[in-house]
């Protein structure tokens, strides 16, 4: 028998970095279907509109056929049930990311016993690339061409233009 299995990468990808390529990568091989949902929390000031960051991740999905695009304002595990997602997919970069991520897990299993959540560690030369630092670094004009793909680089100059005193 084999089993197709939906997964779900939640996070705010703001903006979307290297390293949530690369857990994306890895998990588009490993799942039948991947939904990348972006969280959307009206209470948290991000750098990039929903809609900004849709347009920057879809982009970045062309190359994944089945790697899906998606926003959510309500618990991931609702979107999960919604869409017949078995996995929750998370990426860790330290003991911080996971000791906070499993907290998440316990909590998400305790709405849905359904629902798995599999932690991925990033690959290692991504690990220290953390979206608020990525942020602040481009604050003041520093060079953050390694850590973004090249559209999420020039849509932060921008936010940042007078940075850069453009």
């Amino acid at each position: 028998m084999v089993i197709m299995v939906k997964a779900v990468f939640p996070g705010s990808f703001d903006p979307p970095t290297y390293g949530h390529l690369n857990i994306i990568e890895r998990a588009s091989s490993l799942y039948e279907e991947l939904f990348v949902v972006i969280a959307v929390n009206r209470s948290k000031d991000s750098l990039f509109s929903p809609d900004e960051r849709v347009a920057f991740m879809k982009k970045l999905m062309e190359p994944y056929p089945n790697v899906s695009v998606h926003t959510c304002d309500t618990l991931i595990v609702d979107f999960a049930k919604k869409h017949d997602c078995k996995v929750l997919i998370r990426g860790v970069r330290s003991v911080q990311d996971f000791s906070y991520e499993f907290e998440l897990s316990i909590m998400n299993k305790g709405l849905d016993p359904e629902i798995e959540t599999i932690f991925m560690p990033t690959d290692t030369k991504f690990f220290v690339l953390r979206s608020s630092a990525i942020k602040e670094l481009a604050s003041f004009g520093g060079r953050i061409e390694t850590m973004v793909p090249p559209i999420v680089a020039e849509g932060i100059r921008k936010k940042f233009s007078s940075a850069y005193n453009l």
